[in-house]
């Protein structure tokens, strides 16, 4: 993974996936893949037997064995750093936990201005294992650039609202529409913690960032852009100094594309339910665009997965800064040499 003819800092800068970020020229459209550490790998499973998830966040050398392993594996252009997104929130004291089969869970919801006090704001001690934890996975990584992550203020919500995962998300959008002020009053508080945390990943060494709004796809365009978009513009604009790239994806957007693009970020991923190139032309000039094959495609032969992947290549086919990656995360029981497969087919395709 490492190329001894740079110095670290310069080889990856000059990373496939970071040229593609910034819309340069790249020797190959790079690829990675939401969740691609985890539950589809046989060594993740292995590796995790017995540990809780927020324990396994918490412990710097798990978290750097399974950030690196689809990397070994699939020989993709970056990793992700291995956590979750209510791990700042379990940081700061919140009684959260992600129960098997179901995600995660708040003990204490909040539906009251009195709930708010469970959020304080977070500070780099409170996550100090994030910190050495990147430090041990950059030293291993090369050339290779590492991504950070954080849940998004709208998402993060829904969770403290709702208790945990929900359908219809009735609770968080009676408070957002019946109760605007504790809304917002929330998602500012959100907001300060998920830059914060955004921040301490940066500084360790990551050396791009994405933040998951996987539930905001249930909003209207008109209730994004007056409750939410305030608020993820706030975050990225809180880590735009350190000068990586801000990648913003949320799940169901097809509807919210150019509102997304507008919150802040330098790329925008689209999920696989819109064409690439109409994605970008919603999105709008000046970003790259990331995506976007239909994550349950892996499940079919290769040669139909390779078709589908090329009609993705042909969507993204003059635009200047495309990352492929899934349009979802890797669903659990894919088969981990159907993504090292892919990854080797839209590098081949795509050598320049």
């Amino acid at each position: 993974m490492t190329d001894s003819s740079l110095p670290q800092d310069r080889a990856v800068t000059d990373s496939p996936f970071l040229r593609a970020c910034r819309r340069e020229p790249v020797p190959h459209t790079p690829v990675w893949f939401m969740r691609q550490a985890g539950r589809s790998l046989p060594e993740y499973r292995a590796l995790r037997a017995g540990t809780a998830m927020l324990d396994a966040c918490a412990r710097p050398d798990m978290v750097t064995e399974i950030t690196l392993q689809p990397v070994r594996r699939h020989h993709v252009d970056a990793a992700i750093y291995f956590s979750d997104i209510v791990v700042p929130l379990k940081a700061i004291g919140v009684d959260v936990d992600i129960k098997p089969g179901v995600g995660p869970v708040v003990a204490h919801p909040i539906r009251s201005h009195a709930d708010l006090k469970q959020l304080r704001p977070l500070e780099p001690d409170d996550v100090s294992y994030v910190t050495e934890a990147i430090g041990m996975i950059t030293a291993e990584l090369g050339a290779t650039p590492l991504i950070g992550f954080a849940g998004a203020p709208f998402t993060l919500a829904s969770y403290l609202i709702e208790g945990g995962p929900s359908r219809n998300h009735e609770h968080t959008k009676a408070m957002m529409y019946g109760e605007p002020q504790l809304f917002h009053a929330l998602l500012e508080r959100l907001s300060g913690i998920t830059a914060a945390f955004l921040d301490v990943q940066i500084r360790a060494g990551a050396s791009a960032v994405q933040l998951f709004d996987s539930w905001v796809g249930a909003l209207a365009p008109a209730d994004y852009r007056r409750s939410i978009l305030p608020h993820s513009a706030k975050v990225f604009e809180a880590v735009a100094h350190h000068g990586v790239p801000r990648i913003h994806f949320g799940v169901g957007t097809g509807e919210l594309l150019g509102l997304l693009s507008e919150a802040g970020a330098d790329v925008v991923g689209a999920d696989w339910r819109v064409p690439l190139d109409e994605a970008a032309r919603r999105i709008g000039g000046g970003k790259a665009v990331q995506g976007n094959l239909d994550p349950a495609v892996l499940f079919a032969p290769t040669a139909a997965v390779e078709e589908q992947a090329a009609k993705v290549l042909d969507a993204a086919a003059g635009l200047p800064g495309h990352i492929f990656n899934l349009g979802h995360g890797v669903l659990p029981d894919t088969d981990p040499d159907a993504l090292t497969r892919l990854t080797a087919f839209v590098h081949e395709r795509t050598a320049r």
